[in-house]
């Protein structure tokens, strides 16, 4: 799926996909971002990934720049609930090196879009450590609101972070829908 104008378009992952998300699940400096951080063996990780598309109540996308077949980060939709028509959504851009270039904003964009189309959802939540500035501004951009602070809520590198609870709800109108994408490659 992709917008319009979107340098980046989300889809299902592919088996070139298994090593770079092992890589990054294996990332400190980026679990520290939204989690304390747990070291994954490479056997959990392959059954992890064999299995990832057999629960109902998640989705995994991969995130491309267009026209490209190399993974460059992720969207995650879980905890999908069909009565309260709510999930919760997260992204991540895989290497520090494409942080920052907007590829977050068009991901959470297109993941959204994804929520409010395909899944019918009326209302998407996210948590967001306090003190990842970068995120917390990417949210509130997008049209989330701040609903709580979970205090002292993770313990991470040793020290005890407070945890923001932020959601967005659907649109009343929704914009023109997003291009399905050619597969990658």
């Amino acid at each position: 799926m992709m917008s319009g104008d979107s340098r980046v378009v989300i889809g299902p992952l592919m088996a070139a996909d298994l090593i770079p998300l092992f890589n990054w699940f294996n990332d400190i400096e980026a679990a520290r971002l939204d989690a304390a951080f747990r070291p994954v063996d490479w056997p959990s990780h392959q059954t992890w990934f064999e299995t990832i598309g057999r629960d109902f109540s998640k989705v995994f996308f991969a995130l491309r720049r267009s026209g490209a077949p190399e993974i460059l980060g992720f969207v995650t939709i879980a905890n999908i609930n069909a009565v309260h028509r709510s999930a919760e959504i997260g992204v991540r851009i895989g290497e520090e090196k494409n942080r920052n270039q907007g590829f977050g904003a068009e991901a959470l964009a297109l993941g959204l879009d994804f929520c409010w189309r395909h899944l019918n959802l009326q209302r998407v939540w996210l948590h967001a450590f306090h003190n990842n500035q970068r995120a917390l501004r990417l949210y509130l951009k997008a049209g989330f609101k701040k609903e709580g602070l979970l205090r002292r809520a993770a313990y991470v590198d040793g020290s005890w972070v407070d945890v923001v609870l932020m959601a967005t709800l659907r649109p009343r109108t929704l914009s023109p829908p997003a291009r399905a994408a050619a597969r990658p490659g």
